[in-house]
């Protein structure tokens, strides 16, 4: 029932994306945005990505769903950098089949025609276990995005299990801690040491460390 209202709604229009800003914690200004699609179902109202993420994938229909939220994240972003707001980054997650699809380059730097944004204004997330699962072929893959001047990151960094010596072969800009970490950090001392590590690690490496689902100060 799920899959044949996601076809429709693909169709109709039904699906919206929602922004979550990204802040420099020392300047206190938004540097980017992370686009997060949202399914506002004719009859049910806004869905959970949890409802519907998960046979989205089971039925591919997460490749043209994947599709229409990098297309509308990239035309969204080029209206705020013609509106003067701007430039900065929009990052869009993508899923283990739109990755491991054929032609994701080609479909990637087509919108960016499409749309006529800045490629130096996309940000493309790949979670920590994908990007391990045969990792050389996945190094491959993000160099050729990276050629196009589309920037990558790891998504939900110290949940997976990265091997440190492929790790500093991909070409990536930035690591997100995974908010499981940040949700517990004032009260496990475990996780804070983790926090502690993930961010010595990718200043090691000079690469930007993002954490995810800061929402009080102490988190902060």
């Amino acid at each position: 029932s799920i899959e044949d209202d996601m076809r429709e709604s693909l169709v109709n229009g039904d699906f919206v994306l929602h922004y979550q800003p990204k802040l420099n914690i020392t300047t206190n200004r938004i540097t980017g945005m992370e686009a997060l699609v949202r399914w506002n179902h004719p009859e049910k109202g806004f869905m959970s990505p949890a409802e519907f993420i998960p046979v989205a994938e089971r039925s591919k229909l997460i490749i043209p769903l994947g599709e229409w939220v990098l297309r509308e994240a990239c035309r969204h972003n080029k209206a705020l950098t013609d509106a003067g707001l701007g430039p900065i980054k929009v990052a869009v997650n993508l899923s283990a089949e739109q990755f491991r699809a054929e032609g994701l380059v080609e479909t990637v730097t087509s919108i960016l025609d499409e749309t006529c944004l800045d490629a130096k204004q996309l940000e493309l997330e790949i979670t920590e276990s994908l990007a391990m699962h045969n990792a050389d072929v996945s190094i491959d893959l993000c160099g050729a995005l990276e050629e196009h001047g589309i920037s990558l990151s790891i998504d939900d960094f110290g949940t997976g299990y990265s091997s440190l010596s492929h790790l500093h072969r991909f070409p990536i800009d930035a690591l997100k801690i995974d908010r499981s970490f940040v949700n517990d950090i004032t009260d496990d001392n475990d996780d804070e040491a983790i926090i502690r590590a993930i961010i010595a690690m990718g200043q090691t490496l000079k690469l930007k460390v993002i954490a995810e689902g800061v929402e009080n100060h102490q988190q902060l």
